[in-house]
């Protein structure tokens, strides 16, 4: 009798509603121990349809509401925890470069603006000393000693 158990158990397992095969395969994802897909294949709504033998478009919310909000909330609240697929981490390399090639095409630029002034304000520097020395040719020579502004001394 035990072949007709074993048959029958069988035949029980053939016979499990989708809903169940469904919730049987959202656990086997979610304790990380899938009979069809990889280890560490992410819990999500086409992955337990996939794990449970279907469509990925099989599970549908309209057909089992209560198991597919199950795994959208298990999803949310477990968002933090899955590992960036090597396409994410891509992404934000490029983004992270792009955003350095940003901030560095920024400083050169303020770099430039920068001595583009620091080269002026130079020149201005140069052409007042040489009015200042124009000026001071000008000047008559006088032997005057001039008096300090602020008074005599006092001994």
């Amino acid at each position: 009798m035990p072949s007709e158990k074993s048959h029958n158990s069988a035949y029980s397992a053939k016979r499990m509603s989708a809903g169940e095969q469904y919730r049987a395969a959202f656990e086997r994802l979610k304790n990380n121990n899938p009979e069809r897909l990889p280890k560490g294949t992410p819990v999500s709504q086409n992955n337990v349809a996939k794990e449970a033998g279907s469509d990925a478009s099989a599970l549908k919310k309209s057909r089992f509401p209560i198991l597919v909000a199950e795994i959208q909330k298990y999803v949310e609240s477990h968002a933090g925890e899955r590992p960036l697929s090597a396409r994410q981490v891509r992404e934000l390399a490029r983004r992270k470069n792009r955003s350095l090639k940003e901030r560095v095409e920024e400083v050169v630029q303020q770099r430039d603006h920068l001595a583009s002034l620091l080269s002026e304000a130079d020149h201005t520097i140069l052409e007042l000393y040489d009015r200042i020395d124009e000026l001071e040719r000008r000047l008559p020579t006088s032997n005057l000693v001039s008096i300090d502004p602020r008074g005599h001394k006092k001994l």
